[in-house]
């Protein structure tokens, strides 16, 4: 798994929001993720629109995105990733967290040499694909509140979407199926990003997000 250090972030909002009946949400995307840890290299390119794109190569961690400055619970994400292609471990994830209380939350649909994994829950079905849904846990670990003790919440497509087409992921699906297994999310909620995540690794990703 990896140990990403992205949470130690330099500017971090969140919104309060508690469960309720919210219509889908979706939207241009207004938030720009950024980060690695050190080592190795990462090239990243803010493009036009949700655009964004990314070259690493014998990088430690790195994290970047596009997405949203205020995350929900019924996020509908649109993407393309016309170039998705890591040499080792690698994510293409939607990706967030909540607070009240502190979790870190994963929706993966493709990977490079590890899938990841953890405590199995359960399945959940959605946009055309079945995801293992499993939970992790970080302790004494950077986080969007400094070091701290809190779970990660994953839902792992069991067969990687294909690149190069136009992808959905209704998180609400998600949300709703790790309540059911006694995961729940926090009421308040912090950023959302479609992003490409590495540890170790080196490769390229092109994806747009809206």
């Amino acid at each position: 798994m990896f140990k990403f250090g992205k949470k130690l972030m330099t500017v971090v909002l969140a919104a309060s929001m508690s469960f309720g009946v919210f219509a889908a949400t979706t939207g241009a995307t207004d938030y720009w993720q950024n980060w690695t840890d050190g080592g190795g290299t990462v090239n990243a390119v803010n493009g036009s629109g949700g655009n964004y794109s990314v070259n690493w190569q014998n990088t430690g961690n790195f994290v970047v995105g596009k997405g949203w400055t205020y995350g929900t619970p019924n996020r509908v994400v649109n993407y393309n990733a016309g170039v998705f292609s890591p040499s080792g471990n690698g994510y293409l994830t939607f990706y967030g967290w909540t607070r009240n209380a502190l979790i870190e939350y994963y929706v993966v649909d493709n990977w490079g040499t590890y899938r990841p994994t953890g405590t199995y829950k359960g399945t959940v079905n959605s946009d055309g694909g079945t995801y293992d849904i499993y939970t992790t846990m970080r302790y004494n670990q950077p986080s969007i509140d400094g070091y701290s003790t809190f779970p990660q919440y994953w839902s792992v497509r069991q067969s990687k979407r294909p690149i190069g087409v136009n992808s959905q992921i209704t998180f609400q699906n998600h949300v709703n199926a790790w309540a059911s297994k006694g995961m729940n999310l926090g009421s308040s909620w912090s950023y959302q990003v479609l992003a490409t995540e590495g540890y170790q690794s080196s490769g390229s990703s092109n994806v747009t997000v809206w």
